[in-house]
């Protein structure tokens, strides 16, 4: 069985830092937990895995990751570390959990995006933004929400591109979508398809507030002069995701489900036949970080997996691993609906790959091994992470 939640704490692999982005000095080697020195489960890259320029832009340099709290932006966070970054996190909460082992080592500040001048408050001082707050869930969710969805990313964003702006950030990532793609595009998609068509209906609020933000960005790049990267990524799954019945994806959808099943049926929307391309949330988070060192040109990149995988596959990949974890069996059935979202989606990495090298490291069996793991073991902060 795959373990994740602690591992023995590795000197030279924490980061030290003497100094933060508002001039406090400290010095700060490691967090532990209680007598055991045991560190909590973190993001498993290390600064080899990285571009040798990426590692040079990002050493040293002040970074605030808004949505740095969450199930993506925790991994972000401790790359960013581990590289040399000084991370400002701006944050509703006042003690992240997924952030909880990291101590002082990042500056976590309040903050609510929905109003400018907490918004500057909370990333002033930093080089660079990377922009990952975003208010999206499940596909029923998005489907019937769809104002609300695309004014709640995009207050959130105009005020936080405004406030990187007011405070001088020499460097913007926007974190698009592709959910900005038209439901009967070209697969596997290329970046050019995002003109085609309108976005996906089923995720139209979310798809148009992404395609408004890559603009808005863009067009901050001709009147400001603001370094832009804008990266398109895809399905992201790994520890930390939302298990939060009412709002999360599909896989960490499947997983809760086949943990909790009493029948040995483990439920799934629609026929299976819809296909993903997923990223594993470690791959997910270097394509980021490289992507906004290495290509700050305003052109977006897909940031994915070439693995086209249905939701049948993926549905029976949980089943077998929830399987062998609980030790008893467990089988999909399928559940005919009408939201099945878009049929067919594949990310072309042609592009990044050409641009930038980069290739995901983690495949989907060893990425859902991982996935379930955690699950398990942090069973009760999983169910409540994503509720506060």
């Amino acid at each position: 069985m795959v373990r994740l939640t602690s591992k023995p704490i590795d000197p030279l692999q924490v980061p030290r830092y003497t100094n933060f982005c508002n001039g406090v000095h400290k010095t700060v080697t490691a967090v532990f937990d209680g007598e055991t020195q045991n560190m909590t489960y973190q993001s498993l890259v290390r600064p080899s895995d990285f571009h040798p320029h990426t590692q040079a832009y990002f050493n040293d340099a002040c970074v605030a990751v808004t949505g740095g709290s969450g199930f993506i932006g925790s991994h972000v966070v401790e790359q960013l570390l581990a590289l040399g970054a000084q991370v400002i996190v701006p944050s509703r909460q006042a003690a992240p959990p997924f952030l909880a082992h990291l101590g002082n080592l990042i500056d976590i500040r309040p903050c609510d995006f929905q109003h400018l001048a907490q918004a500057k408050s909370g990333i002033d001082g930093a080089d660079v933004v990377m922009n990952l707050a975003a208010s999206v869930a499940g596909i029923e969710y998005n489907a019937t929400h769809p104002e609300s969805v695309f004014r709640n990313n995009m207050r959130t964003f105009l005020n936080v591109i405004e406030a990187a702006l007011q405070v001088k950030a020499r460097r913007f990532l926007v974190v698009s979508s592709a959910c900005i793609y038209p439901r009967h595009c070209l697969v596997p998609t290329p970046e050019t398809e995002s003109l085609t068509d309108s976005p996906e209906p089923t995720n139209a609020g979310y798809g148009w507030a992404k395609r408004m933000e890559e603009f808005a960005a863009t067009a901050a790049v001709i009147e400001h002069g603001l370094e832009v990267a804008i990266a398109r990524p895809y399905n992201a799954y790994g520890p930390r995701d939302n298990f939060n019945p009412r709002s999360s994806h599909v896989l960490p959808a499947l997983i809760l489900k086949a943990h909790q099943t009493t029948d040995g049926t483990l439920p799934v929307w629609g026929d299976g036949t819809p296909t993903r391309s997923f990223l594993y949330v470690d791959d997910f988070a270097r394509g980021l970080i490289e992507v906004t060192a290495r290509y700050a040109a305003a052109d977006p990149l897909n940031i994915g997996a070439s693995e086209e995988i249905s939701i049948g596959t993926a549905a029976s990949m949980v089943a077998e691993i929830m399987s062998r974890q609980r030790g008893t069996a467990i089988t999909p059935t399928f559940i005919p609906t009408s939201l099945t979202g878009q049929p067919r989606r594949d990310c072309d990495t042609t592009k990044l790959e050409r641009a930038l090298g980069f290739r995901p490291n983690v495949g989907l069996r060893e990425g859902l091994e991982r996935s379930v793991a955690w699950f398990i073991e942090n069973r009760e902060l999983a169910l409540i992470a994503h509720h506060q």
